[in-house]
């Protein structure tokens, strides 16, 4: 049986040692199938945090929305902050505003859960019957 990978064992010794090896340009040692695989979840990682920040600003806007009786200066921040933040992240990612429709999709559906799960805080009202 093989000894585990550097990659398999001490994942942040393995990235270094990749770092090290590309500036170097020792293109033959390079892991390059993990390499790969870690560029692409990257990727994904930086989807997934749009959705995640959206997901949080839709369901605090709902929550601002339909508990009015309930606002506070701590949801008006949160409000600021996700909206900083997103801003911050496109900027960053400026191609990641190609994936915002589908983003605002999924992290809408994410957000009325959020709202929902707070008692009350939709009024009785359906999720497919809340809009942003």
């Amino acid at each position: 049986m093989p000894s585990p990978s550097l990659y398999e064992t001490d994942f942040y010794a393995w990235t270094q040692e990749q770092a090290t090896l590309l500036q170097n340009q020792q293109w033959s040692q390079i892991d390059l199938q993990n390499l790969i695989e870690e560029i692409q979840s990257l990727g994904k990682q930086q989807r997934q945090e749009l959705r995640n920040l959206l997901g949080v600003l839709i369901g605090h806007l709902l929550k601002w929305e339909y508990q009015s009786g309930h606002r506070s200066r701590s949801w008006l921040a949160t409000l600021r902050i996700q909206r900083l933040d997103i801003a911050e992240l496109l900027e960053d990612n400026p191609s990641l505003k190609l994936y915002l429709e589908e983003a605002l999709g999924k992290a809408y559906l994410k957000g009325v859960e959020l709202a929902v799960g707070v008692q009350g805080a939709t009024n009785g009202s359906k999720p497919s019957q809340i809009k942003v």
